[in-house]
């Protein structure tokens, strides 16, 4: 069967015009919620990225420090080693 549509009443058009004013302030609002929470996000990434680089200069300082104390420990070994020599020498 055929379905006939009627004309809609004056009174039906404040429902659908308050749906679609519904509608858009809900997409406005979940854009502006999205652009929140990239901002969020990009400020997160650069905070970790400010952890990272002051990490690696930290890592790169115990490195040399490292470096420095086993050279340290060698001179000593080398003293040692000489101060024996003369100690047996006498």
């Amino acid at each position: 069967m055929h379905s006939v549509s009627f004309p809609k009443s004056p009174l039906d058009k404040p429902m659908e015009l308050r749906v679609t004013v519904a509608i858009g302030a809900a997409v406005i609002v979940q854009s502006g919620l999205g652009l929140v929470w990239a901002g969020a996000a990009s400020e997160r990434l650069a905070q970790l990225e400010r952890r990272a680089d002051d990490n690696r200069e930290i890592i790169e300082r115990t490195a040399r420090l490292e470096e420095q104390a086993r050279f340290i420990s060698a001179a000593l070994v080398r003293i040692e080693d000489k101060l024996d020599a003369k100690g047996e020498g006498e």
